[in-house]
C-alpha cells in the first residue's frame, strides 16, 4: 500500500492516541471522585495477512483496561454511615425509577459500587452521594438474628427500641470471712452473725429493720426492668448465719421501703449460700438461684436468675469487713428512641439508643465476580453485571468492610501526567507520519506535472 499505507496507519495512531488521552483526561477529572476506578488504555497492533518477508508492522487499536480491582487509599471520614472497602468486593445497591405516596420506587435490577458514601435520608433509607440505595439484611434488634435470606434495600427504622425485662442479674462478688456489722466485736464469739427469730426468717419487719442492719452488711443495689421497662431498684443485704463448716450466708432485698411497723419491709432471696474453708462456693452448686421474682414497692419483676457463676461469689478474708463487687450488672432495658447510626465491624450497621443500648439494625454483605474488570461502567460509579464477568457471590463483608472511612479515587495524578505526556509525543509522531506522506504525495503530483 506504500505511502497510503503508511498515512492510514499514522491516522489509526492519532485516532488511539486521542482515545487514550480521552481516559486520561476522565482518569483526572475523577481524581477526587470517591470510589472511581480509572480506565487506562491498551492498544493492540493490527497486522494485515501478507507473505513472508511482505510483513507491515501494521495499524493499531486502543482499547479500555478497567482497574475495578485496583485499591484506592482509604481515608477516615467523621459520618458514622460512611464505609470504604479494603479488598475485593462491591456494595449491592438499587437505582430509584421513581416515587409513590412519598416513597421511592426502585428498579428491577441490582447495581454494584465502590462508593461508600452512604447517609441516611429522610425515610430512612441510607443513599450514597449518586443517589443510589444500598442493600443488605435487615436484622432484628430484639435478637441481633438476621432476618429473611434475601437482601432488600435497607431502611432503617427510627421505631423506639422495645423495653426488655431482666433475666439474668451477674453479681460477681466478695464476701469478707469476717463481716464487720454494726454489732460485731471481735472479742464476743458469733456478735458478727445474723441471728434471732426476728432477723432470720424469711420476712423481717419494718419494726425491726434497725436489728436486722445492724447484723447485715449492704450488697449493693441493682436496678432492672420489668417487660414494661420500668425500673426497679433491688436494694440487697447481707447476714452471715453461721461459722461452722460449712460456713452460711443469707441474702435479703428490701421489697417495701414504705413499709411501717409488722408490715414486712425486706425478704429473703436464699438463707443458703455456702462456702467451704477456701473460701469457694459449694452452694448453690449451680452458681446461681434460678427464678426469682422480685416485688418492690408492689412492682414484681419477671423471673430473674441470681448468677454468681463458678467463681464469681467468694468468701475470703477482708480487712473492711464489707462486700467487695466485682461485677454487678443485668440484662435489662428500658424502651429507647434512636439517637446515631452508624457502620461497626464485619460491616453492620448499628443504632446508638438513648436507654444506653447499641444494637444491630442491618447486616452489609460483599458481591464478588470471577471477572471483575468485566463489569459494565455506569454513571454514578456503579458496575452492571455482564455475561462475561460472571454471575454475583455474596459474602460476608467481615473485616473488609471499614465504617467511617471512604475510599479514595485509585487515580495517580502524577502517573496520569506522565501518560499525557507519552500519549502527546506520540500523537504529535504520528501527525509527522501524516505530514511526511502527504509531501512524498505532492512530489508524486509534480512529476506528472
Amino acid at each position: 500500500m506504500g505511502i497510503f499505507g503508511a498515512m492510514t496507519t499514522a491516522i489509526s495512531g492519532l485516532t488511539a492516541q486521542s482515545f487514550a488521552l480521552e481516559n486520561i483526561s476522565g482518569n483526572i477529572a475523577n481524581s477526587r471522585t470517591t470510589g472511581f476506578k480509572r480506565v487506562d488504555t491498551s492498544f493492540a497492533d493490527m497486522i494485515p495477512d501478507l507473505p513472508p518477508r511482505r510483513e507491515l508492522s501494521g495499524s493499531v487499536g486502543a482499547y479500555s483496561r478497567n482497574t475495578a480491582t485496583v485499591q484506592g487509599d482509604i481515608q477516615s471520614s467523621q459520618i458514622g454511615t460512611h464505609m470504604a472497602i479494603s479488598g475485593e468486593g462491591y456494595f449491592a445497591v438499587r437505582e430509584r425509577t421513581g416515587e409513590a405516596a412519598g416513597q421511592p420506587i426502585f428498579a428491577g435490577s441490582q447495581l454494584y459500587t465502590r462508593r461508600g458514601d452512604f447517609e441516611l435520608d429522610r425515610n430512612g433509607y441510607m443513599v450514597n452521594g449518586t443517589g443510589y440505595f444500598l442493600m443488605g439484611y435487615p436484622v432484628n434488634p430484639q435478637t441481633g438474628a438476621v432476618t429473611g435470606s434475601s437482601t432488600q434495600v435497607l431502611r432503617i427504622s427510627s421505631n423506639n427500641l422495645p423495653a426488655r425485662a431482666t433475666s439474668e442479674i451477674e453479681y460477681n462478688v466478695n464476701l469478707p470471712k469476717y463481716p464487720l456489722t454494726n454489732n460485731a466485736d471481735p472479742v464476743v464469739a458469733g456478735s458478727e452473725l445474723l441471728t434471732g427469730a426476728l432477723y432470720t426468717g424469711a420476712t423481717v419487719n419494718a419494726a425491726d429493720e434497725n436489728g436486722f442492719l445492724d447484723r447485715t452488711i449492704a450488697g449493693q443495689s441493682v436496678t432492672v426492668y420489668d417487660s414494661a421497662g420500668s425500673p426497679v431498684n433491688v436494694q440487697i443485704r447481707w447476714g452471715k448465719t453461721t461459722n461452722a463448716a460449712p460456713e452460711t450466708w443469707s441474702a435479703y432485698y428490701m421489697s417495701d421501703s414504705a413499709a411501717a411497723g409488722a408490715t414486712p419491709k425486706w425478704t429473703r432471696i436464699s438463707n443458703n449460700v455456702q462456702f467451704n474453708a477456701s473460701g469457694q462456693l459449694i452452694t448453690p452448686a449451680s452458681g446461681m438461684i434460678p427464678g426469682f421474682a422480685f416485688t418492690v414497692d408492689g412492682v414484681t419483676t419477671p423471673a430473674i436468675d441470681l448468677n454468681f457463676g463458678t467463681n464469681g461469689l467468694t468468701q475470703f478474708a477482708d480487712p473492711n469487713g464489707q462486700l467487695v463487687p466485682n461485677r454487678i450488672s443485668q440484662d435489662g432495658y428500658p424502651t429507647g428512641t434512636l439517637q446515631r447510626v452508624q457502620v461497626g465491624e464485619g460491616g453492620r450497621v448499628m443504632g446508638s439508643y438513648s436507654n444506653g443500648q447499641t444494637v444491630a439494625l442491618a447486616q452489609i454483605p460483599l458481591a464478588q465476580f470471577p471477572a471483575d474488570n468485566l463489569l459494565k461502567r455506569r454513571d454514578g460509579g456503579v458496575f452492571e453485571e455482564t455475561l462475561e464477568s460472571g454471575q454475583e457471590l455474596l459474602v460476608d463483608g467481615g473485616r473488609n468492610i471499614l465504617g467511617g472511612s471512604l475510599e479514595n479515587s485509585n487515580t495517580d495524578i502524577a502517573d496520569e501526567f506522565s501518560k499525557m505526556i507519552v500519549t502527546q509525543q506520540a500523537y504529535s509522531a504520528n501527525t509527522r507520519v501524516v505530514t511526511t506522506a502527504q509531501t512524498m504525495l505532492q512530489d508524486v503530483i509534480n512529476i506528472i506535472r
